[in-house]
């Protein structure tokens, strides 16, 4: 789960983090006043979207060569000017894709002088097991472009979760900054209050582009991107109260409410599959194929018929999708059950889109007898070789290159 920056400094304000003077706005007014209890003469007006980016993007609305997301204003009026041409505008970067996200909310916060920008982030490391910091001296930037430019110029720092955090991982995060003298002492005391908030709220990770040095000699988070395990959300109902559901993709909110994971993909072949690898494993026959799939989707290991239902409807409502592999191996699922919900769906969207089922497991026979005499035209498959080569075939029959 994601949250705006403003929510995420707000968030690290309560750890001890430092953060520039801020304030959320909702409406053009709002952000007028909130630039009235700042005390300027600088403020920065920036869109608050799920998504990076934002200074270089365009909106759809305005001219070309119009200002992007993050604008600098001199002024209340200047801020009610660039209040204005943001919300309710559609804000493209490049992380929101073509279709960009619309603007509803704003956050106005004091201007500062920058010294210096770096960059610093905390992460897990699934291949350590480890939570991991990331530094980098050049903050303010791309950090994908300095990973494939300069990776000398990113440093990592891997924490032992049977030690957490120790003073010698604050000094090499100051040492990575290449800072000395007060900041050092600024930056390792940071470091700590950043592992403290990352352990603190079961985060998945907290990004700080750019961590700024001011005029004054003072470290602070100018920008921040923060996510969180959303299987730990349960502990946390404070934070679940910050989400903000029109910056998700709507078939992916759906899924969450019917427990299904569910990410849209680019292709045109829905998949409908129960386990993570062997929904991974289909995607790849998919385009081992020739095609490309329009979706991951796991039912989990005991789906109802209710939840096959939704999820096959969830598939059926992207409308790329030109056809549909199921592929179930019952274990604790049951084929049976699979079937009925396939065929309840079917009959409920009115399926118009060619259907290839590869069920195996528990309760097959019964779950193909199923099928076999529901009247749909499914086409069945042996095995995941022969449904991938059988819905691709499918499709390319019903939509001619």
């Amino acid at each position: 789960m994601n949250i705006h920056e403003y929510q995420a400094k707000e968030l690290l304000a309560t750890f001890g983090v430092p953060v520039p003077a801020g304030h959320a706005a909702m409406s053009v007014e709002e952000a007028v006043a909130a630039a009235a209890k700042l005390p300027g003469p600088l403020y920065v007006v920036k869109a608050q979207i799920h998504a990076g980016g934002r200074g270089k993007g365009k909106f759809k609305e305005l001219p070309e060569g119009a200002k992007g997301g993050v604008r600098l204003a001199r002024s209340e009026e200047e801020v009610r000017a660039a209040a204005q041409e943001m919300l309710g505008n559609t804000l493209v970067t490049v992380q929101t894709g073509p279709e960009g996200k619309q603007v509803n909310r704003l956050y106005v916060t004091d201007g500062v002088d920058i010294a210096k920008e770096f960059y610093l982030a905390l992460l897990v490391d699934r291949a350590s097991g480890r939570i991991a910091m990331v530094a980098s001296t050049e903050g303010g930037m791309d950090i994908e472009e300095v990973a494939h430019s300069s990776p000398e110029k990113i440093h990592t720092i891997a924490i032992d979760p049977a030690t957490g955090f120790m003073p010698h991982h604050g000094r090499a995060v100051a040492y990575a900054l290449k800072l000395e003298g007060d900041l050092n002492k600024q930056a390792q005391a940071m470091a700590k209050k950043l592992y403290e908030a990352f352990l603190g709220t079961d985060a998945a990770q907290i990004e700080i582009n750019p961590l700024a040095v001011t005029d004054k000699g003072e470290l602070l988070v100018l920008d921040a991107k923060v996510g969180f395990d959303s299987n730990a959300m349960f502990r946390h109902k404070d934070l679940l109260a910050l989400r903000d559901e029109t910056e998700e993709d709507p078939m992916e909110l759906e899924a969450s409410r019917h427990d299904l994971a569910y990410i849209k993909l680019d292709g045109d072949i829905g998949c409908m599959v129960n386990g993570a690898g062997l929904a991974m494993a289909t995607m790849d026959i998919i385009k081992l194929n020739g095609a490309f799939p329009a979706n991951f989707l796991d039912v989990g290991g005991g789906a109802s018929k209710e939840k096959v239902t939704a999820a096959f409807k969830i598939i059926l409502s992207d409308p790329a999708v030109k056809g549909i592999l199921v592929n179930i191996f019952g274990g604790i699922m049951r084929c049976d059950i699979i079937a009925d919900g396939i065929i309840a769906a079917a009959r409920e969207v009115d399926l118009s889109v060619p259907l290839v089922v590869r069920l195996e497991g528990t309760n097959v026979d019964e779950g193909k007898r199923i099928l076999a005499e529901s009247g749909l035209d499914i086409v069945p498959a042996d095995d995941l070789g022969d449904a991938a080569r059988k819905i691709v075939a499918q499709v390319r029959e019903a939509v001619p290159a």
